[in-house]
């Protein structure tokens, strides 16, 4: 197993939980460049009744306080869903080195599926990988979908 499903897999016990609670699966985890983790998230718009919930901003929030700064240049963050434009928006605002996502996200996927914002002339643009457990990051996805309907 490389690392960075060692990561994906913490990603996914997240996305696991918000399942449970009835949220959207979708799990994130932030790693600095020591290889620990500082921040974590899992969907909870529900719960909060608040559309910026999603995984991806509360983990970089998290990361950000427990960091005590809001550029996290040097960390990583590993998402089971491809960022959304808000959230992608959100990973080049904190400067995250890297993103690294599961399973695209056709409908509203802001890295590949539906626009690519990190080809765009921002200021900070982080490498990305695709792909990284990506059959069961969709999966999970899938069954929660399925048992909705």
């Amino acid at each position: 197993m490389t690392v960075d499903e060692e990561y994906m897999e913490k990603a996914l016990a997240l996305a696991k939980t918000a399942a449970e609670r009835g949220e959207v699966p979708v799990g994130a985890v932030v790693v600095d460049e020591n290889g620990e983790i500082v921040g974590e998230g899992f969907n909870r718009r529900e719960e909060l009744q608040s559309p910026t919930a999603h995984a991806e901003l509360l983990a970089i929030e998290q990361a950000a306080k427990r960091l005590g700064k809001r550029r996290l240049t040097g960390c990583t963050i590993y998402v089971t869903l491809e960022p959304c434009p808000m959230c992608a928006g959100a990973v080049m605002n904190a400067q995250l080195k890297r993103v690294v996502y599961g399973a695209f996200d056709e409908k509203n996927g802001a890295c590949a599926s539906v626009v690519t914002l990190f080809d765009e002339k921002f200021t900070h643009i982080p490498r990305v990988r695709s792909r990284v457990l990506e059959r069961r990051c969709g999966e999970i996805l899938t069954e929660f979908f399925k048992d909705k309907r």
